[in-house]
């Protein structure tokens, strides 16, 4: 072999020497670049992953209705917690009342009956169980409805539902005024129950904090098929369809229903003033 030939030979395997060198070296470069995206690509997951919980955390609120958190009372039963009771909660019979604080029918229904409906009540024959809805609201424009249903059940927070409801009542307004649309009248009207008007309760009337619930509870009864208020069950079977019940003859009924049955056990319940 010749001179030329043998250095020949010998650049030609120092050049693909020299090839293999930089394909390792490119291949370890790559295999660098694939670990460190896929490094980077499982941080980014993560971090939109903790983004997401983060996010999902912020939805939801304290009680503000601002975000649509739905907030019952303190004390509500039923349902998805949609109903305030008054009364036993083991009394023998159950009145049911769906009403609106603006509507000038369940003004002249309590006016009649609320007497008769808080002697069942305090003597432990009937607990009566609150559906507030907001009728007039969608009928006639305004928030007094709502407005006056979240006061409501803000007094429920301090366990003065029964004692504010009858206020609300004693001093409804003509259904085409929305005085109840005005925080600041109910916040007013709050002072005729004693110990009623604190700060938590202001707090609560001011931020709307059951507006939500107020909402989902109007939802309920139109789902539940009722057109009008009030509406009101005993037992579960409707007894205001018509004129012919009187006070009187509600005590007879809830009577009849309870004949044999223990009368249920009474805790003191706040009055207005």
């Amino acid at each position: 072999m010749s001179e030329k030939n043998r250095n020949g030979k010998v650049s030609a395997r120092q050049a693909l020497q020299a090839q293999r060198e930089k394909d390792k070296a490119r291949a370890k470069r790559k295999r660098t670049l694939t670990v460190a995206g896929g490094v980077v690509v499982v941080i980014a997951i993560a971090a939109g992953i903790s983004i997401a919980v983060a996010n999902s955390g912020s939805g939801k609120s304290s009680g503000s209705d601002s975000a649509g958190t739905v907030t019952a009372p303190r004390g509500a039963i039923g349902k998805d917690n949609l109903v305030i009771p008054v009364g036993a909660a083991d009394a023998p019979s159950t009145l049911t009342i769906y009403e609106d604080f603006r509507c000038p029918a369940c003004d002249a229904f309590e006016k009649s009956f609320t007497p008769t409906i808080h002697g069942l009540e305090d003597s432990g024959a009937m607990r009566t169980e609150y559906h507030l809805v907001t009728l007039i609201d969608g009928n006639l424009g305004g928030d007094g409805s709502l407005n006056a249903a979240n006061a409501a059940a803000c007094a429920q927070d301090a366990g003065k539902f029964r004692a504010y409801h009858d206020v609300l009542y004693a001093n409804q307004p003509d259904e085409q005024d929305d005085k109840f649309g005005d925080k600041k009248n109910l916040l007013t009207l709050a002072g005729k129950v004693p110990g009623l008007r604190t700060a938590a309760f202001t707090a609560c009337v001011d931020n709307g904090t059951h507006n939500a619930w107020v909402k989902k509870s109007n939802d309920a009864f139109n789902t539940a098929g009722f057109n009008s208020t009030p509406t009101v069950l005993l037992n579960g079977k409707n007894i205001y369809s018509n004129a012919a019940l009187t006070p009187a003859l509600l005590k007879t009924m809830v009577e009849a229903a309870n004949k044999g049955k223990k009368p249920g056990t009474v805790t003191a319940t706040p009055s207005p003033s």
